[in-house]
């Protein structure tokens, strides 16, 4: 779509531009800053776990999508990528986890395991992680390598950019706030 502009805006416009100056609206910003600095919470539980250390080491350097940051406070982190099976003993340290980690925050179920229970197909294994919390993006694979790891990532990074918000949660005014 290209924009008719006056011969003055056109002149504003370029000085503005070789001034170092972008314009853009508050929504397409904040969606940037939050897609380009993704906090992992550690939630590891069984073999993808290696998989999933393995992404943030040198040979596939997660660190390139601005998830480099592993946390080990959930009050830290903002993406939670549970990896490996999940036992019915480890559900309520699993929504702890989750209900601690400060809004905005999305999960990964990285593996088959996470995804659907895997060939664990008994009592004790949760069928899914998705009805413990809700999921964001699956990664399939028994393990899955690193690279679907980042791929997941980058797929989620597409739906944070793609998000809508109100004006609201993005301006705080000062005589809109709600007094105790």
């Amino acid at each position: 779509m290209k924009v008719e502009l006056l011969d003055g805006e056109q002149q504003s416009v370029e000085e503005e531009i070789k001034r170092g100056i972008l314009f853009t609206t508050v929504e397409k910003m904040v969606n940037w800053a939050r897609r380009s600095s993704l906090w992992p919470a550690t939630f590891g539980l069984a073999c993808c776990a290696i998989e999933m250390m393995a992404t943030a080491a040198s040979r596939f350097d997660l660190a390139r999508f601005g998830a480099e940051v592993f946390r080990a406070s959930p009050r830290q982190a903002d993406l939670m990528i549970v990896s490996g099976r999940v036992s019915k003993k480890m559900v309520p340290v699993l929504r702890r986890v989750y209900d601690q980690m400060p809004e905005p925050k999305w999960v990964i179920a990285m593996g088959a395991c996470a995804s659907c229970g895997g060939i664990f197909n008994d009592y004790a294994i949760v069928q899914g992680v998705d009805q413990i919390v809700p999921v964001d993006v699956y990664v399939p694979g028994c393990p899955p390598r690193p690279e679907q790891l980042i791929h997941g990532i980058m797929m989620l990074q597409e739906k944070i950019a793609k998000e809508r918000h109100r004006t609201e949660d993005l301006i705080s005014l000062p005589w809109r706030r709600q007094k105790a």
